[in-house]
């Protein structure tokens, strides 16, 4: 179970996997972040489990939001991934996967020939 977090000046968005199970604890978040001086307003979706919380950077800070879900229980640091670890993470997974791809394929076409065939492919 993993948290991600994408974070700019006045917007913050964090996915939290316990929102999609449980729709309670949605209503209980958004609860919790509308007491916070300085939030504009939250945005609970509980299809995606994303909360989407727009603030006045200059009342509160990302790191402050993120303390009051952590604090309450609703926020694992330790689990959470930023914008550019899930988009480095996403390439890395489709690189493997056209590796994959063409290696298959290219032991495939080797594998239909004779070994010298093969020899080819690879060289």
């Amino acid at each position: 179970m993993s948290y991600y977090i994408h974070d700019i000046p006045g917007r913050l968005r964090v996915k939290n996997p316990l929102i999609k199970s449980y729709s309670k604890i949605a209503g209980d978040i958004q609860r919790l972040l509308n007491q916070i001086d300085g939030i504009n307003s939250t945005t609970v979706n509980t299809v995606t489990g994303s909360i989407i919380i727009n603030y006045d950077s200059k009342a509160v800070s990302s790191k402050k939001i993120l303390d009051t879900l952590r604090h309450a229980g609703y926020f694992d640091l330790s689990k959470a991934i930023t914008n550019d670890q899930y988009i480095h993470a996403a390439v890395s997974n489709a690189g493997k996967l056209v590796w994959k791809t063409l290696f298959g394929a290219l032991a495939g076409e080797a594998l239909e020939g004779s070994a010298l065939s093969f020899l080819a492919v690879l060289i």
